[in-house]
């Protein structure tokens, strides 16, 4: 057995110990204030839960600014803050590959539900990684993720029937906000030539992104950050790009940025300078309390980081 799965499975155990241990008190019920107590995985979903919660609910996100949703281990922690959810969401798909089990196993006794794991199977991109299993970045198809908003909003609603007016109110302007952000993000892409709208990052998180606005899509790593990038990978990027004269590459907040430079170096060794064009947000959110830590200005960030890149601006 690996080191890397022989850690995990130590992790899950000791996560699972922990989760039991705490089942022989009872969970805590709403906040002593009123307010439904919300735990999130990633910041995408917190923030969708803050928009649509507003001030009738407390959220607490797990993973914050930097975090890989796809290599986080729980804490104890963690645990306490799900053992004291009343509502947990997740999104599913394996994107929290090390926690979704237990995350399952909380649903059998309070609200626990996987936003992606939602979305009709039709909708889904498959997994480039797992056989038989679906690509979890479901945020990058501004359709889809106003979808899982739906779901967040009539999950909030069951749990609190008595704020459903302003869930719903709320839910209304977030959906009117995210439909003109995709009207905003197809204008910008249009203005890419059609031979120059390929997007290059880390690894394959964008692939709802290129399918929803018609760019191809082209990761280092898979899908999931846990595979590794070998010199293979490297040399046959780096052949693409060169050969096709792709302007720009990117990295990602996420995930660390060496393997991408040694394509850019690869790059340069067949005599074309490509620029890495800038940082994109993929599985985290920026900080709190700037732009880029919303799900809007994430994704207007990328998009205003992207675009002029690729046109050489």
């Amino acid at each position: 057995m690996s080191n890397k799965l022989t850690g995990t499975l130590f992790a899950l155990s000791a996560f699972f110990f922990l989760l039991l241990s705490g089942c022989q008190t009872e969970d805590s019920s709403t906040a002593a204030d009123g307010k439904l107590t919300v735990v999130t995985t990633i910041s995408q979903i917190a923030d969708v839960v803050e928009n649509v919660g507003g001030t009738a609910v407390d959220v607490n996100r797990l993973m914050g600014p930097g975090s890989d949703p796809h290599l986080y281990s729980p804490s104890a922690g963690d645990v306490t803050r799900l053992q004291n959810a009343d509502v947990i969401f997740y999104n599913g798909l394996f994107l929290e590959a090390q926690m979704e089990d237990i995350l399952e196993q909380l649903g059998e006794r309070k609200t626990v539900i996987p936003v992606a794991g939602t979305i009709p199977e039709n909708l889904l991109l498959d997994s480039q990684d797992y056989e038989d299993e679906f690509d979890p970045h479901i945020w990058f198809d501004i359709e889809l993720w106003a979808e899982a908003t739906k779901v967040i909003r009539d999950t909030l609603i069951e749990a609190d029937p008595d704020n459903a007016d302003t869930f719903t109110a709320n839910a209304d302007a977030f959906l009117a906000e995210l439909n003109e952000l995709d009207a905003w993000v197809e204008s910008e892409i249009s203005r890419i030539p059609a031979d120059q709208r390929v997007l290059i990052t880390a690894h394959d998180a964008f692939n709802y992104f290129g399918n929803a606005y018609g760019m191809e899509v082209m990761g280092l790593q898979g899908i999931s950050t846990a595979s590794e990038a070998g010199t293979a990978d490297v040399q046959r990027l780096a052949d693409f790009i060169a050969e096709n004269e792709i302007r720009a590459i990117f990295v990602e907040s996420s995930v660390s940025q060496r393997n991408v430079e040694a394509v850019q170096a690869a790059v340069e060794s067949r005599g074309w300078n490509v620029v890495i064009g800038g940082s994109l947000f993929s599985d985290a959110m920026g900080d709190s309390g700037t732009p880029e830590g919303t799900y809007i200005g994430m994704v207007r960030h990328n998009i205003n980081t992207i675009v002029p890149a690729l046109l050489g601006e």
